[in-house]
């Protein structure tokens, strides 16, 4: 329940018990005041008590605060809104007026927030948050140009470039984008020298999609504070909506005129990254990396990008450093340092840093890397019981190892475990996709046809937009019945749904080639493989070939698969098969 906070009231009653009465002494000592301070502060406090209205404190009124405040306190946050804006109009005292616009945003009720502003402004003509308050609830009602006066007097207050550079986020959610850049553009003409001004002009021609006009203002920018980097990282957005490469360049050819601007160096490695130039990108990074050393953002990047390219010793090195910054997000850092060491098979340190993580978003992740690492080396009792030990925190976490646990059973070929242990956690969550899915996948394999259709059918009609389980049901009435006109509508909806995957058209390759329509078959097959160089595509394809009489193609292909997935049982079966 949300409460205000009471002691603003304190103040107010106070004001306006004295407003009854006059206190002529003080029974409390004060240390001297040098009579020109004195004198200053007695001028001052009779300015301010002559522009405070004169309103007696009723009984009426004090019952109206007190219920107002207490309201608010309460979370009543309608009835302390209501009495404050009738306290408002009566007393029209700004420090009364301020409470009512405080709480009438605070309980985002704009029309008396903006009426409220309105008074508050005409009441204290010179406070700057009562102005803002007003320039805000203005823009926010769509008003862009009743607010421009406002903005103008806002600017020429002081510190004009820091309210041009909010200017941006304050016409966001503004839906009349010509307005707002016919309302930007006039401030802007005011101040030609000032660099924040094109940026918020810039920003206002986006809005309005005049990318054109957007760059000339950062150009101009530029030339104002040559090397000023807000405008730099704007032109490169500007750039990347049409071309990533003339983004790159120009991030490029401004890190290298100032070598300094570290925001721009940043979002030119980040953009390599984005576009897979991960040698540009690591160098970058790594400058970064040696420039702001106390940074972890950076060192994080740099290892991970070390780690990704292979350069296990950087990768250390980096999130190592990282880890001694004192970042440590769900156990992030450790994991991946588990990952260098593996890659060097330096599996007991590897192990000792996954068990390292004891909490947070990276635990099970942890386990089930370990897990996969322990069963490599022959361990599969063991990776189980690395799993079972771990205590999930939520419904998802306990759905994750089941399935890691499956997928160590599977490795290791006991596919009637992996039915056993599956089939129990959908006896658990019988509505639960994943594993519906992944227990259908389990049956075929014990040629259990009829869990495979019950559970995939099942899916489907939970999640109808699940491509992959048309794709899946569609491939096992292929390969294991005859029944291929369904087969055909099952996988026609799935590739409607996706229609560039690369499994939903190797099934419709091999769909044609049950049916005899080799050509087709080939298309189908040779679109999959582009995407995919997955070995069971490979097998489906070099049998199509094979078919087709072009069997050395289909050796090439099979032996070339082959040389990278060892130990596939399709390709292992088609080679039996054929024995090219």
């Amino acid at each position: 329940m949300s409460r205000l906070n009471f002691l603003p009231l304190l103040a107010i009653l106070v004001f306006y018990g004295c407003a009854q009465q006059q206190v002529t002494a003080s029974t409390e000592k004060k240390e001297p005041v040098p009579q020109k301070a004195a004198k200053h502060e007695k001028n001052m406090a009779a300015k301010e008590e002559a522009r405070l209205p004169s309103v007696v404190l009723t009984d009426d009124l004090l019952f109206q605060f007190l219920v107002s405040e207490i309201a608010g306190q309460r979370g009543m946050l309608n009835l302390a809104k209501e009495g404050y804006l009738d306290l408002a109009r009566k007393t029209r005292d700004p420090r009364v007026v301020k409470r009512a616009a405080e709480i009438a945003l605070y309980s985002r009720d704009q029309e008396a927030a903006l009426e409220i502003s309105r008074l508050w402004l005409e009441l204290e003509p010179d406070s700057g948050r009562a102005l803002q308050t007003l320039v805000v609830m203005l823009i926010a009602h769509g008003q862009v140009q009743e607010a421009a006066p406002y903005l103008e007097k806002m600017l020429a207050n002081g510190e004009a470039d820091d309210t041009f550079m909010q200017l941006p986020a304050l016409f966001a959610k503004t839906r009349d984008a010509q307005s707002v850049l016919k309302v930007v553009g006039e401030l802007a003409k005011k101040y030609p020298s000032m660099p924040e001004a094109q940026y918020a002009l810039a920003h206002a021609a986006l809005q309005a999609g005049h990318a054109d006009e957007a760059l000339q203002a950062l150009k101009q920018a530029d030339k104002v504070q040559p090397g000023w980097e807000p405008a730099a990282l704007l032109r490169a957005q500007v750039l990347a909506k049409s071309s990533r490469n003339d983004a790159l360049a120009f991030l490029k050819g401004f890190a290298k005129t100032y070598p300094q601007a570290q925001d721009v160096r940043l979002a030119y490695a980040r953009m390599l990254v984005s576009a897979n130039q991960f040698d540009e990108a690591h160098a970058q990074f790594v400058q970064l990396a040696g420039e702001l050393p106390e940074s972890s953002e950076i060192a994080m990047a740099t290892g991970l990008l070390s780690l990704q390219m292979g350069k296990t010793d950087e990768a250390e090195k980096y999130l190592s450093r990282t880890l001694d910054l004192g970042q440590e997000d769900g156990g992030i850092v450790r994991y991946y340092l588990g990952q260098v060491a593996e890659d060097r098979k330096e599996f007991d340190l590897a192990r000792n840093r996954y068990l390292a993580i004891t909490s947070g978003e990276y635990l099970v992740a942890s386990r089930t890397r370990l897990a996969s690492m322990l069963a490599r080396q022959g361990k599969t009792d063991e990776a189980r019981a690395v799993l079972k030990e771990v205590t999930p925190s939520n419904d998802v976490q306990m759905v994750q190892l089941v399935q890691a646990e499956a997928d160590l059973l599977r490795e290791a070929r006991d596919f009637e475990a992996v039915y056993v242990l599956l089939d129990k956690a959908v006896k658990a969550r019988p509505d639960h996709v994943d594993l519906l899915y992944d227990r259908a996948m389990a049956a075929e394999k014990l040629n259990k046809l009829d869990v495979v259709e019950a559970d995939l059918r099942k899916v489907i009609k939970l999640k109808p937009d699940y491509a992959h389980a048309y794709n899946a049901l569609g491939y096992t009435l292929i390969e294991k019945t005859n029944r291929l006109g369904e087969a055909a509508d099952l996988l026609d909806k799935a590739i409607s749904l996706s229609p560039e995957d690369a499994y939903v058209l190797d099934s419709l390759g091999w769909l044609h080639y049950r049916k005899g329509n080799l050509d087709k078959a080939r298309e189908f097959l040779e679109r999959a493989w582009r995407i995919r160089q997955d070995p069971e595509i490979a097998a489906h394809l070099g049998e199509v070939l094979w078919m087709k009489g072009s069997r050395e193609e289909a050796s090439r292909l099979w032996q070339s698969s082959l040389q990278n997935n060892p130990k596939n049982e399709a390709l292992l079966e088609i080679l039996k098969k054929f024995k090219p």
